[in-house]
């Protein structure tokens, strides 16, 4: 009995592990590895948001550059860099991400130093459990389109992005 229970989890999970949804939260382009895009809810009352990532990981031997991003769900997307300036938090639009060989660019939340995407002029607030596609454009990997995650903030980084109100 056990093992006919063992077998039918088995092929009853098959279909669900061959789905996208249940693979890591990660995309591909290229040498280029999207990891976990997501966002934070936002506040009553604000038009912007930001996306962030696990990291854009480049395993190939040539540099590459984010140059640009769309969503349907804002009507224009900036590339970001926050940096602190003694003790005070500053951010400024860049032109292009570089994105080095053979390493990982981080843009997370709560991070003192780092970049995000700003979401400008929102079109609705961005709701815990909501999803939206954001699509990126690279200078070498071309064009990808990822799936963007809006998640209430875990981690010891929570109170910073909670005192960084976009």
């Amino acid at each position: 009995m056990r093992t006919c229970l063992t077998r039918r989890c088995v092929l009853l999970a098959m279909p669900l592990l061959a789905s996208p949804l249940a693979w890591a939260h990660g995309f591909r382009a290229g040498d280029l590895r999207v990891d976990h895009p997501y966002a934070l809810p936002t506040r009553p009352g604000l038009s912007t948001g930001a996306v962030y990532f696990r990291g854009i990981r480049n395993t190939g031997a040539s540099a590459d550059r984010l140059l640009s991003a769309t969503t349907p769900v804002a009507a224009g997307v900036e590339i970001h860099q926050m940096q602190m300036q003694g003790e005070v938090m500053r951010m400024r639009a860049v032109p292009a991400l570089e994105l080095p060989a053979g390493a990982t660019v981080p843009l997370r939340h709560g991070s003192p130093d780092g970049h995000h995407l700003m979401l400008r002029d929102l079109k609705a607030p961005l709701r815990d459990g909501d999803r939206f596609p954001v699509t990126l454009t690279f200078e070498r990997a071309g064009v990808l389109e990822v799936m963007v995650w809006v998640q209430t903030p875990r981690g010891p980084s929570d109170k910073a992005e909670r005192e960084h109100a976009h």
